[in-house]
Order: C-alpha cells, then structure tokens, then sequence
C-alpha cells in the first residue's frame, strides 16, 4: 500500500461543498472492511448542500433519523438506502449545523479488485464494477452500517492523489434529481474528463 498523506478531518471542514467535491476527484479511497483492503482513485463526485439545495436531503433544515448524521462536524460518512437497493456512500463536510455532503459515484480500482469483484459478483474488471454510486458502495464494501463513520480511520479513509488541473474536470449538472426543480439544473457533479470509470459522461 503507497505510503500517501492521509486527508485529516480539517480537510472537510471547508465551507464550500462545491469546491470540495472537485478537490477530491483524484484522491484516493480506501476501505478496510471485514479485513478486506480495497483503494481507488476517486472519478466522480456530487455536491449538496444543507442551504439553498433543493436537493439536498436537508433542504430547509430537514432534521430526521436519517438526516441527523449530515449536521454533523464534516469527516464522516453520511450513508443511506436508495430505492431499497442501493447504498450511497457521502461525505459530510463544512462545520457542524450546515448539513452539507459529498457524493462520490465512482472510482477506479487501484488496489483489492478481486474483492470487488467477489461482492459485485463479476468475473472482470470493466468501468461498471465501480462507476455509479451504488456499483461504488458495494464494491468498496460499505454499507448503511458504516453511516456517521469518520472518514479519516481505519475502516474507511481519504489520501491525497496526484493533482487534477481545472481542464481535466468536467462539470455536469447532478443525475436522477428531477425534483429539485431549478436546482436540479445546477452544475454540481464533476468527473475527470479522461477516465473511463465514469458513470455517464456529457455530451455537450
């Protein structure tokens, strides 16, 4: 495993979600779940935020069971169950009481492929093992249990990659969230331009 610098929690207290979510494509992820090591270079990410996002899930200050984690002090794993099937894997980031989060939707295997493989029950490594945020979550094995863990420990961590210039990034506005109305329009999701671990590229 490469001996790269850990990103501590001050790195997600940064107050601009969006500037965040573009700083991460590059990183690495790694998780250590079950004894199973398994790294990635992240691809793709999406930012929400807790203010004036409509789709954010915290929008207007939602406060639940399920949204509590985000108004947490960033650094930790805000963790959900999609359409019953899928889990997504986000960040929380800025101060504690802001509510914000980063999607990461997909990464490029680096390290414990045949990991990924055996729980996303495939044969070969294609862009699809993990490119798209539930294809992500599983590969990398976390679950909804992982939810409110810091991200900067033993099971689930962030490391700094190789730098990514403003022209290797391409920004699109998030995916499947029709209902945010105007938001939805926002230019919150990034990817680098080159990467086939993708989950849908733009056409413009």
């Amino acid at each position: 495993m490469p001996n790269r610098h850990k990103l501590t929690q001050s790195y997600f207290l940064n107050s601009d979600v969006v500037s965040l979510a573009k700083q991460l494509l590059g990183c690495y992820i790694h998780t250590r779940i079950n004894g199973k090591y398994c790294s990635g270079i992240i691809t793709e990410t999406e930012a929400y935020a807790g203010k004036n996002d409509k789709a954010c899930h915290a929008h207007l200050g939602r406060f639940t069971e399920r949204t509590k984690v985000m108004y947490e002090k960033g650094g930790i794993a805000y963790v959900y169950l999609c359409y019953g099937i899928h889990h997504l894997f986000n960040i929380v980031t800025n101060s504690a009481g802001n509510a914000d989060a980063i999607l990461i939707r997909a990464a490029e295997p680096t390290e414990g492929v045949e990991h990924m493989l055996e729980r996303r029950n495939k044969l070969k490594l294609t862009p699809q093992l993990t490119s798209g945020p539930g294809n992500f979550t599983k590969a990398f094995g976390i679950t909804k249990q992982h939810n409110g863990l810091a991200v900067t420990e033993h099971q689930i961590w962030l490391s700094q990659g190789t730098p990514i210039t403003k022209k290797d990034i391409v920004k699109t506005p998030r995916i499947g969230i029709d209902y945010a109305e105007e938001d939805a329009l926002l230019p919150w999701r990034f990817y680098l331009k080159e990467n086939k671990f993708v989950s849908k590229k733009s056409h413009s």
